[in-house]
């Protein structure tokens, strides 16, 4: 078995957008609602459900129940083929991203990783190999938005080859921002 080495880098909209959206207040256009209590940051991503009779955009909270560490070995990719899925964390904490382009088959060697600011959503457009979503501290929580319905939704890629994706200290990592 070979090994590769996959330096992870900032997370922006240009760099991730053939990937998809970045979820961020940062930089976005926004007006006010509520009689000017509140600014809103609007259609900073578009959820995507296919077209089955069925589909349906749901809502769901994800609990990480470890944390992670660069260097951080990725074994396991996944992708969703009937609809986009985002992450947008709740508790202001920096969580790795690590992404390969849509299709059947997976280009280990397209492998490219990015790790978010704490304030940082994704939206993995339809087909995007991903992984698994993995966070620096235990108990982080995340708005996860994605499709429900009928059909498989779902589809695994085991690495053959270790791909370790490193990046700054764990201590810089787990700081909120």
């Amino acid at each position: 078995m070979g090994g590769r080495t996959l330096a992870a880098r900032p997370l922006t909209r240009e760099a991730f957008a053939p990937f998809g959206d970045v979820i961020q207040s940062d930089g976005t256009e926004h007006f006010q609602v509520n009689a000017g209590a509140m600014d809103r940051f609007h259609s900073l991503a578009q959820v995507d459900i296919g077209s089955q009779p069925d589909a349906r955009a749901i809502i769901s909270l994800f609990r990480s129940r470890e944390a992670i560490s660069l260097p951080y070995t990725v074994t396991l990719m996944e992708r969703h083929p009937l609809g986009s899925q985002a992450f947008v964390p709740l508790d202001r904490q920096r969580f790795i991203v690590v992404v390969a382009p849509p299709g059947k088959q997976l280009d280990p060697a397209e492998l490219r990783a990015f790790l978010t600011d704490g304030t940082q959503g994704v939206n993995y457009h339809r087909g995007v190999w991903h992984m698994p979503l993995s966070a620096f501290v235990k108990d982080q929580e995340f708005l996860v938005v994605d499709r429900g319905g009928s059909g498989n939704n779902y589809e695994e890629f085991c690495l053959e080859d270790q791909v370790t994706i490193v990046g700054e200290p764990r201590d810089e990592l787990a700081k909120t921002p």
